[in-house]
């Protein structure tokens, strides 16, 4: 007798549920992502083959520009950026405003004069995008503002690191005041940022 062949079944997979996962891991990649925020000025960093990775949290970041000028990004906590505010109004003699303060807390970076920044602070946010030109903040023998960012930085929360991005056509005296200034307040480990270079063997 001959035998029964038992009838196939098309095979069907549903995807619904892995095509649900892989939306949601998308979505989740997208919101949680940090996009780097584009520099206040255009910099062209020196290149290294030093692959150390800069830290994630806490970090201060000084931008030098070609022609010198100074710029300082505070540490991205909104409360801690008030507290750095209160003690620069209190090392130069100023009172700012909650308004100020709620400003400051979002702003890139400061790259005013201390007698300017009041000024600057006040400004809309689309005439704060568009100003360019920023005069810098003073760093030399005779005005150490820069340095003071650091220190009052410093002494809200003493665990912030600082990374140093300079343009490769920056003056050294430029550079060798501000090392300086950090080594007046004993402030001695740091980061360079520079770009990657290719090892050649």
């Amino acid at each position: 007798m001959a035998r029964v062949k038992p009838k196939r079944h098309n095979i069907r997979v549903d995807m619904t549920a892995m095509t649900d996962v892989s939306f949601l891991l998308l979505t989740f990649f997208i919101l949680t992502a940090q996009f780097a925020k584009p520099d206040v000025e255009n910099i062209t960093t020196p290149s290294s083959i030093s692959e150390k990775l800069l830290p994630d949290g806490s970090l201060m970041t000084i931008l030098s520009t070609t022609d010198g000028r100074f710029y300082f990004t505070p540490v991205e906590n909104g409360t801690e950026r008030m507290a750095l505010l209160d003690n620069m109004g209190q090392k130069y003699g100023m009172q700012f405003t909650n308004a100020e303060k709620a400003t400051f807390a979002n702003v890139q970076s400061v790259g005013v004069p201390m007698n300017q920044l009041k000024g600057y602070l006040n400004l809309s946010e689309d005439d704060r995008k568009a100003f360019k030109n920023a005069p810098g903040i003073p760093m030399d023998s005779t005005n150490k503002q820069l340095v003071d960012w650091v220190q009052q930085s410093l002494a809200v929360n003493p665990d912030y690191k600082l990374a140093i991005k300079g343009d490769t056509e920056t003056k050294y005296p430029k550079v060798k005041a501000l090392f300086e200034g950090l080594r007046d307040i004993d402030f001695l480990k740091f980061w360079l940022i520079t770009s990657q270079e290719v090892a050649t063997n």
